[in-house]
């Protein structure tokens, strides 16, 4: 798996809930490449709880509107918004568990629609969510000023071991 840099850092008004890391209020996701998939590890944290040790929902449909932008972003070199989510809540998502790994991947393209599917699963790897999100694709040259496009890279070859590790800190 490697980690994939966030082409947003250092950009003047940059603030996303998803994944600015240095918004206060946000969950400060970030993203690998691994295959086909992005992947986040996150730690489920008690502010963002519905019923108690529950995260809520929203917040589950934030993160999996997020890993799923990314796969439009990345894997597909475009810049895009959602047009519609379909989430299942299958199992409650606790939050005093150590992480959730969150995966999305292409399901199908068509002209500039993009299908996307995402998953939140427990430490265990128990699907508890699931999403299919449907996104408005926009080539770089064509994005308008309100979604721009930047290209990301991929950094470090990582383990799954070291990014956990890293949760723990």
């Amino acid at each position: 798996m490697r980690s994939i840099k966030n082409p947003w850092l250092g950009i003047e008004g940059y603030n996303c809930f998803g994944c600015c890391p240095s918004n206060p209020y946000g969950v400060k996701m970030q993203f690998y490449e691994d295959g086909q998939d992005i992947v986040c590890f996150w730690k489920p944290q008690e502010q963002y709880q519905s019923w108690v040790n529950t995260l809520h929902g929203g917040v589950q449909a934030v993160l999996l509107d997020e890993i799923c932008g990314w796969v439009v972003s990345h894997h597909l070199r475009k810049s895009g918004v959602t047009a519609k989510m379909e989430t299942r809540f299958r199992k409650p998502v606790v939050t005093d568990q150590d992480y959730v790994e969150l995966r999305a991947r292409l399901r199908e393209m068509k002209r500039n629609i993009a299908i996307v599917d995402g998953e939140i699963k427990s430490a265990e790897g128990e699907v508890l969510v699931e999403c299919t999100c449907t996104y408005f694709t926009f080539d770089a040259a064509n994005a308008p000023t309100e979604v721009p496009y930047r290209p990301t890279e991929v950094g470090e070859e990582i383990t799954r071991e070291e990014v956990l590790a890293s949760l723990r800190m």
